[in-house]
This record gives C-alpha cells, structure tokens and sequence, in this order.
C-alpha cells in the first residue's frame, strides 16, 4: 500500500488531484488508515494509469469515468484502442512537424491532410459501440450510421477546415463532440419538447423566408436576422441542453456534407437551398459572441 503523498511523488499526480478524483467517484482509495488517510494497492495505481492515458487522449473525465465504470471495461481492449488513439495522434503531430517545416521554407502549401479527422472518426464508431438502441431509433439501422461515418470520410478536408476555423483544432472539435454525442437523446427529447411548444411551426415560417431567395449573400442583414431569429427560437427555452455551439456544428455539417439532406432540402426549397441554409448559419456564429442553440 502507498500513501497518497507517495502516490503523487509517484505518478505527478497532485494530492489535491487525487482528492477530488476520490469526490468525484472516478478513483477511490484502497482503505484507509485509522487516521482516515488514504491508501493506494496496485490495482488502484493501474487505475490511475488509465485515467493519465484518457486524459493524455484529451477526454473528459465525465467520459473517463463512464468508461472506467462500465461493467464490460476490459483492459486489455482498452490498451489497444489507447495505443491506436495515440499512434494517430503522434502521426498527426509528426504531418503537422512536417507542415511547419515547409512554411518555414517559405513553400505556399494548403496542405489540410495534416488536419484530418480520425478523431472525430473514432468518436463515431465509438458512439455506434455504446448507443446501439439510440442508433436503432434516430438512425434505424447500424448499417444508416455507418453510411454517416463514410460521408465524414469523404468530406474529411472540408470538415477539417471548419473544425479549425471554428473550434481552433481538430482536437477541439472533437473533444466537443464527443460532448454532443454523450448527450444525443437528452438533445432528441429536447427537439420533441420543441415540437409540442410549437416552435417547429415557427421554424418553418423563418425558414421559407430564408430561403425564399437563394441569390442573396450569406453576410446579408436581412438573411443574418433572419437566421437570429432561427436561433433565438431556443433563447428563452429551458432546454439548456441545446444552448450549445456544438449543437448547432452538428446541424451546419448536415446541411453542408450529408448529401441525402441535402437532396431532401433542395428539393423542398430548391437547388441549392443546403448550401445557403449552412452557409448562412455558419456566418451566422462566426460572427455571434453568444450562442443560443440549434433550431
């Protein structure tokens, strides 16, 4: 048995660190002494290592925990997806050396392979591997979802792009969305709550308006109102869980790169209309210090 004291010379790991790991629930000590100080077994300093290993890996400790508390953790699997996270990782920095290195020769390149998304990849999958019930529901299939992860492969540039210009990095927007993704279906009631105040309907309105000519550029004063006042539908809801950027991403990547929405909105409100709905959005937050939700 270790002392805390010895667990943090140990591992860098703070005491106080480790105190709150021990509040939140994600690491409890061994026993502890008759004084009331805790104390740490192998097993529990193994414990510790994997949470340092998702947390190098940039994940939340809400999600830590979850994973750490699931009755079909394995260690073994959990080594081998950490050691492929991290492969992808060190190769994404190694392309992004490499980048750096040609700017620094002076060479003119826009190369945005370096900022590919086998983050947000994996996020997917890993969603598809522990929400198979909301998959079945939202999707109706595994085999729908999967056609959701080729399209993100597909559009991997253009995502990336966004996902830089928008969160900063890719390793931002993943971190996000794996956020937004923990929290589909408390998002899904939410939509339904919507629906039954009626602000569906309301949408719909502001919608035929937006749409109602195409020709018109996304920076435009009346199209901006308009979209604020998409937006502001969810300002005075309760349902904070909407009242999120990363809600809204999700919706503006649909209108722009999920090719069967937007055939389904071309064809409601013409050629290009999905196009000009998430590009105007898009301006829309880029340009907005205070974010509301999604629509």
């Amino acid at each position: 048995m270790k002392t805390i004291s010895e667990i943090a010379a140990l591992t860098g790991v703070s005491v106080r660190t480790l105190q709150y790991y021990d509040e939140i629930g994600l690491l409890h000590p061994t026993a502890l002494t008759a004084a009331g100080y805790r104390l740490y077994d192998e097993k529990a300093l193994a414990a510790l290592q994997q949470i340092l290993f998702f947390k190098e890996l940039d994940f939340p400790l809400k999600e830590i925990a979850r994973i750490m508390t699931d009755p079909g953790f394995s260690r073994q699997e959990t080594f081998q997806r950490q050691k492929a996270l991290l492969t992808a990782k060190r190769d994404r920095l190694d392309r992004l050396l490499q980048l750096l290195d040609r700017l620094e020769r002076g060479e003119n390149c826009m190369d945005f392979e370096a900022f590919d998304i086998g983050g947000y990849i994996q996020a997917l999958e890993d969603f598809k591997q522990t929400h198979h019930t909301v998959i079945a529901t939202y999707w109706g299939s595994e085999e729908h979802f999967d056609e959701l992860i080729r399209r993100c492969r597909e559009h991997g540039p253009n995502i990336a792009q966004n996902a830089i210009r928008y969160y900063g990095s890719v390793e931002n927007y993943v971190t996000a969305m794996r956020e937004q993704m923990d929290h589909f279906s408390e998002h899904m009631q939410a939509l339904d709550t919507l629906q039954q105040e009626g602000k569906v309907e309301e949408n719909q309105r502001y919608m035929l308006e937006l749409v109602a000519d195409l020709t018109r550029d996304a920076s435009d004063p009346e199209v901006q109102g308009i979209i604020a006042r998409i937006v502001g539908l969810t300002g005075d809801s309760s349902i904070s869980a909407l009242q999120a950027t990363e809600s809204w991403q999700m919706v503006i990547d649909a209108y722009l790169y999920n090719d069967k929405l937007i055939a389904a909105i071309d064809k409601k409100y013409g050629q290009g209309a999905s196009h000009f709905i998430g590009e105007t959005a898009q301006y829309y937050f880029d340009h907005q210090k205070t974010v509301h939700g999604p629509a």
